[in-house]
Parts: C-alpha cells; sequence; structure tokens
C-alpha cells in the first residue's frame, strides 16, 4: 500500500505558478527601493537588492561585478560619495516573472554637489518571493 501512496504522490501534478509581470509604476517603485537602500549607505542593503550571481556594470568602475563581494566592495566606495538618484526617462517591458527597465537617470552626489547622467538599465527577475536585480548596466553619458 505505501508504493501505490507514493506512486500517486509522484503521479499529482504540481500547480504552475503564475507569471509575475510587472507595470511601468512596478519599475520606478523597485528604482525607488534601490535608491532608498543607496541613501541608507549600507552597502550590505544595496547588494541585497540584487541575486546572489547577478551581473553589475557599474556606473564608476571599469570592473565587471559577478560576485557580492565584488558588488560590496564597489558600493562601499560609490556610497562614500552620498548618491542620491532620480530617473529622467525610462522604458520598460514585461515578460513573465522577468522586468527590464531601461533608460537615463541622474545622481547627484552630496559628497561634492556633483551631478551626472547616466544611461541605465536593469533587468528584475522574481524569485519567487520578491524582485532582485539580475543584471544592471550603467555607463556615464558620452559627452558633446
Amino acid at each position: 500500500m505505501k508504493g501505490f501512496a507514493l506512486v500517486a504522490l509522484l503521479l499529482t501534478p504540481v500547480a504552475a505558478q503564475a507569471c509575475q509581470t510587472a507595470s511601468e509604476a512596478d519599475a520606478a517603485q523597485l528604482f525607488e527601493r534601490w535608491n532608498g537602500a543607496l541613501q541608507s549607505g549600507d552597502p550590505g542593503l544595496v547588494a541585497a537588492t540584487y541575486q546572489i550571481d547577478a551581473v553589475l556594470l557599474p556606473t564608476l568602475s571599469n570592473q565587471v561585478r559577478l560576485t557580492q563581494a565584488e558588488r560590496l566592495e564597489y558600493f562601499q566606495q560609490f556610497l562614500q560619495k552620498r548618491p542620491s538618484g532620480r530617473v529622467i526617462s525610462r522604458s520598460v517591458r514585461s515578460q513573465c516573472d522577468t522586468l527590464l527597465d531601461a533608460g537615463v537617470y541622474e545622481f547627484t552626489f552630496a559628497a561634492s554637489g556633483e551631478t551626472v547622467q547616466a544611461r541605465y538599465s536593469y533587468t528584475w527577475d522574481w524569485d519567487g518571493k520578491q524582485w532582485l536585480i539580475g543584471s544592471h548596466h550603467s555607463s556615464l553619458m558620452p559627452q558633446g
């Protein structure tokens, strides 16, 4: 009888989880979550918005950051500038469990008063519980 119960359990279909999709308003909220982590000054809070295997192509570094330790090291340096970001323009695409948010944002650095604009793209992935950054590219706007 135990064998029959095991076979029945193995043959029982598992309910598929519904896809998570996101809107432009969701993209704005996710950016504000990330920006709030920046403004906290805590590199650990910023790094926690990224998947463990996320790719970060940072604004102020030529080094690709592929590990949590590398992202922490970058944000320890970046947060010393006391950045605050705002999105100037964005384009959003959403598919099952993935959100692409790309556009132009601006950072003001409270430590120096400097303001810079950069192009950005975030790929946010739904992990079953929350949206986390799977890839993030940011590059300063070219001069000219």
